[in-house]
């Protein structure tokens, strides 16, 4: 057994304590697979359990970050061994499972997927969880009928990681991109990204009427709140609109308006517990859906000894776009 680096939340009397320290490996959780972690990424969802702003954690002490890309180092799993590429989203990674800031993981393998051919392990990780959230949104609004010829589709939260990967996910899919954001002066990154329209966030934050004037076929929510709510009395008779995220707030002040006389779906995305054969499906289509070239321009690096003060930006609202995170 050995030690490597990783960064690790714990509980004290004044709070929740944050560091890069080093980990023994005896002391990985149970699992049927050790992987060599080569990068993670930063998420909105990191953020949170990094800063304390959320109990995201659930164990302590916990080796933060909820996405890994690696190679598989042992396995008694009969579907993984030496050498293979993986990618795990989720399960309580991060949560109640030792997670992706560090070296190496122990899982199980039935949670891991196949890293897709044609996709490196940082390109995995550029996409990340909040890619791989926003490829399951798209497929949900496809799902409900929600084609380009229907109309546009607004994308709240545009400048953050689901966000920007919808955008481009959506525009490359042939439709007509929205793009709600608290910051104006990304208008010229979210239209590169293929975002037609930008509108400001704050036309979706006054109080929501149980019905408004019909603006678009569909959504991919990442707010929620009082932005959720204005969306769906926003959307047209048919509409469907995807909901994957809480930065604005658990609640939804909405009322049964949109679902009844408009015949609105409201459609709720978890990408934690996700089932295997949609998780699957979804990094099939990144690898084919995604213009890599937007995902590299709207990406940046960082070491392990730079997330903890990024968490904390990324709370702030001071982070756009996709932060890879270097492992080794």
């Amino acid at each position: 057994m050995s030690t490597f680096k990783a960064i690790v939340v714990d509980k004290a009397d004044s709070g929740q304590v944050v560091r890069l320290t080093d980990f023994d490996e005896k002391d990985l959780m149970d699992g049927n697979v050790t992987v060599a972690v080569e990068y993670s990424t930063l998420n909105y969802k990191d953020g949170l359990a990094l800063t304390g702003k959320s109990p995201v954690v659930r164990r302590f002490p916990m080796i933060a970050g909820i996405d890994f890309a690696g190679t598989v180092e042992s396995s008694t799993h009969p579907a993984w061994k030496a050498g293979d590429k993986v990618i795990l989203n989720g399960w309580g990674l991060g949560e109640t499972h030792l997670g992706a800031y560090a070296h190496k993981a122990r899982v199980k393998g039935d949670w891991l997927v196949r890293l897709p051919a044609g996709i490196s392990a940082r390109d995995a990780m550029a996409i990340g969880t909040a890619g791989y959230t926003a490829m399951l949104s798209v497929m949900a609004i496809e799902r409900a009928g929600i084609v380009p010829a229907r109309g546009s589709v607004v994308v709240t939260g545009a400048a953050g990681g689901v966000g920007s990967v919808a955008i481009a996910l959506l525009a490359k899919l042939g439709y007509t991109v929205v793009a709600a954001t608290g910051r104006p002066a990304e208008a010229d990154y979210l239209k590169g990204l293929g975002a037609a329209e930008i509108i400001e966030r704050k036309e979706l934050t006054g109080t929501p009427r149980p019905l408004a004037k019909e603006r678009w076929a569909g959504g991919i929510d990442a707010v929620g709140s009082t932005t959720l709510a204005n969306v769906l009395s926003m959307t047209r008779y048919g509409g469907a609109v995807a909901a994957c995220g809480l930065a604005g707030g658990m609640d939804l002040p909405t009322s049964v308006a949109p679902f009844i006389l408009r015949g609105v779906s409201l459609i709720g995305i978890d990408s934690v517990m996700c089932p295997l054969p949609l998780r699957q499906e979804a990094w099939r289509r990144l690898a084919t859906d995604l213009d890599r070239g937007k995902i590299a321009a709207m990406t940046s690096e960082i070491g392990l000894a730079d997330v903890i003060a990024a968490g904390a930006r990324i709370i702030a609202g001071e982070v756009r776009g996709r932060i890879v995170v270097k492992i080794r």
